[in-house]
C-alpha cells in the first residue's frame, strides 16, 4: 500500500468528513485553538496524502491520524503527548470497528516527530505523514522535495490561525517546567 509516492502538487482533500467528525468531538477540549489544530491536521493530511497513492483507505487511515496526531496536548493538558494521543486513537478505532488499524495509527503518532527517516514497519503510512508535519511546523522551511506552491496552496485554504505561535508558547512553558526535557515527543 502506498509504496511510491505520488508527488502530487495540488491540495486533493477540501474536506474529510472523518477529520471533521472527531475534531468536533473534541471541540470542548481544543477549546479556543479549534480552528488552528484543524488548519494545521487539514495541511498535514494533504501534504501526507500528495505523498501517496490515494485510496480510500490510505486517506481514511492518514485523516484518522491526522486528527489525533497531537490532540493528547489539549484533552490531557500536556505536552508530552504522544500516548494520550496513541490512547485516544486507540479507543477511536475500537469503537468504530477498525481495531486492525491500530498499529498503523499509533505507530504513526508516535513516530511523526522523528528527526531522521523512518524505517520501521508501516513506513507506507508513518514516512509521508513524518515528512507532512514537518513541513508544516516548519511553515514549509523543511519540504522533503515537495513544492511550495503546494504547501502555499495548503495554508491558503486553512490559515495558521494562532497554531504555530500556540506551539512555540507550549514549548516555552514546557521548558521552564521541564529544563532537562523540554521536547518530549521528539525522537531521533
Amino acid at each position: 500500500m502506498g509504496t511510491a509516492p505520488a508527488r502530487h502538487d495540488t491540495v486533493p482533500l477540501l474536506q474529510i468528513p472523518t477529520l471533521d467528525t472527531i475534531l468536533d468531538v473534541h471541540a470542548a477540549a481544543l477549546g479556543g485553538d479549534l480552528e488552528g489544530y484543524r488548519n494545521h491536521v487539514y495541511r498535514v493530511a494533504n501534504l501526507c496524502v500528495a505523498q501517496l497513492a490515494g485510496s480510500a483507505e490510505e486517506i481514511e487511515k492518514t485523516a484518522v491520524a491526522a486528527a489525533f496526531h497531537d490532540l493528547g496536548i489539549w484533552t490531557d493538558r500536556t505536552f508530552d503527548y504522544l500516548s494520550p494521543s496513541a490512547s485516544l486513537a486507540r479507543a477511536y478505532l475500537t469503537n468504530s470497528g477498525r481495531a486492525d488499524w491500530i498499529p498503523e495509527i499509533t505507530e504513526t503518532i508516535f513516530g511523526h516527530h522523528k528527526v531522521s527517516r523512518y524505517r520501521g514497519p508501516d513506513g507506507w503510512l508513518v514516512e509521508p505523514f513524518r515528512r507532512a508535519d514537518w513541513m508544516d511546523v516548519s511553515m514549509g522551511v523543511i519540504s522533503f522535495g515537495s513544492s511550495r506552491r503546494m504547501f502555499d496552496a495548503a495554508l491558503s485554504l486553512w490559515p495558521r490561525a494562532g497554531f504555530h505561535k500556540r506551539l512555540v508558547q507550549l514549548a516555552l512553558r514546557r521548558a521552564r517546567t521541564h529544563p532537562w526535557s523540554p521536547l518530549p515527543m521528539v525522537r531521533l
